[in-house]
């Protein structure tokens, strides 16, 4: 399989890294606008697969060529979710198939922001399905590890473990933290500030997708392997979109491990309008103050050496199992950044969301995923991506949870 990974930060640098160590990949071009940055990350893996370019990718046309003069079986989006549709749009104009990790951008509703959706994550991208169809392409969005393993999870759980599903809940969190600053998170600002202070999706059986406010339904959640309790809020995230989509669930959420000081720090970017995406005149200058901010905060690539702890990604699922008893489970996967760091030389958030795409990637070259236009990673089996973790080095787990306020289904206990 020839693949053309654009961006060349901490997540593409392990991309390269991991698929360097897989035989089903024939060739690999890693892009970014910073030509230096790709080089890097291409001699860091030594291995003549692999190739540097450069490439703009907030320009449609700059990306087309690149397609053209790479002629990659697939184009794998390893830059911030504002650069998702031009490099989704040119794929599709060059007829070649696409696989992300976050998806294109919402946008509040204009009028009820906390209480109804506008445009979605992802909508933008799903509304285009028919024509991905038609041209016999496709577009694996949402294929990391929050979203994508997560998903994975949930579609597991549903195929394999329950009978009946009263909610889905995504559970991210961490005891990370990192020598020497007080702030420096461990994956993109710019994203973690688009998750963070947009209004949190939530979907309900008989309502649909809603929004409620940011970092809503405080609920300290005790993660595994000595993370231990960790206060977690709604965020809005990919999942919500996904699982309902193909997982009947009576209720679905996502909540993010920030802990009190990250959410502080969050709100105190926002009362100072430094999330903002719109540019203000500096001295002559047109600068986002969320951009600045991303230059000002060291390079979560560049932390790995300096973090210490284990960062969790995992789903909880409550609901009957298939004998129609009352069941609830945690199905996880920890990275600790000790163990990354020695094995990879990548810090363990952007391992842990790296390792995805490369196990789709070898999914679909075997024929065992076959996505046809805009999918998801619950639109297929769970079991052949679980069952490969082992061979990247990584695991999951199912830690079982309390049972409290799951009322059995009499039709289901009785068939």
């Amino acid at each position: 399989m020839k693949a053309l990974v654009i961006g060349a930060g901490g997540v593409g640098r392990a991309i390269a890294n991991i698929a360097s160590r897989r035989s089903f990949i024939t060739s690999m071009v890693i892009a970014d606008r910073n030509f230096a940055r790709a080089e890097e990350a291409v001699a860091r893996v030594k291995d003549a697969r692999f190739s540097a370019a450069e490439v703009n990718a907030a320009e449609l046309e700059d990306i087309r060529a690149l397609i053209r003069k790479a002629k990659p079986d697939v184009v794998i989006n390893a830059v911030d979710p504002r650069f998702v549709m031009p490099i989704f749009l040119a794929c599709e104009i060059e007829n070649t198939n696409y696989i992300d990790m976050a998806m294109s951008l919402s946008r509040p509703h204009p009028h009820y922001p906390n209480t109804e959706t506008g445009v979605k994550l992802g909508d933008e991208q799903f509304a285009r399905d028919w024509n991905w169809g038609e041209r016999g392409i496709y577009a694996l969005v949402g294929m990391g590890i929050e979203p994508g393993m997560s998903d994975v999870f949930a579609k597991y759980a549903s195929d394999y473990l329950f009978s009946r599903l009263d909610s889905v809940t995504v559970f991210d969190g961490s005891n990370l933290t990192v020598e020497g600053f007080d702030f420096a998170p461990s994956f993109s600002i710019w994203t973690t500030i688009e998750e963070c202070l947009n209004p949190p999706l939530m979907w309900e059986d008989g309502r649909g997708w809603y929004t409620t406010e940011p970092f809503s339904d405080l609920e300290v959640f005790d993660f595994p392997e000595g993370i231990g309790p960790v206060e977690c809020v709604n965020v809005e995230h990919e999942e919500v979109v996904l699982i309902p989509q193909k997982v009947d669930a009576k209720k679905v959420a996502f909540k993010y491990g920030l802990g009190a000081q990250f959410i502080t720090t969050l709100k105190t970017i926002h009362m100072l309008g430094m999330d903002r995406k719109d540019t203000v005149d500096v001295q002559g200058v047109a600068v986002s103050p969320r951009d600045l901010l991303a230059a000002a905060l060291p390079d979560p690539a560049t932390l790995g050496s300096r973090m210490k702890g284990k960062t969790c990604a995992g789903t909880l699922v409550k609901g009957l199992d298939k004998e129609g008893k009352p069941r609830a489970v945690y199905m996880y996967n920890v990275v600790d950044n000790a163990w990354s760091m020695a094995n990879y030389g990548d810090q363990a958030v952007v391992w842990q969301t790296a390792i995805n795409p490369v196990i789709a990637m070898e999914l679909i070259h075997k024929g065992v995923w076959q996505p046809d236009g805009v999918n998801g990673p619950e639109w297929f089996d769970a079991k052949p991506f679980l069952d490969l973790l082992e061979e990247y080095d990584s695991s999951w787990h199912i830690r079982e949870e309390s049972t409290d306020g799951i009322v059995p289904d009499d039709a289901a206990s009785i068939a």
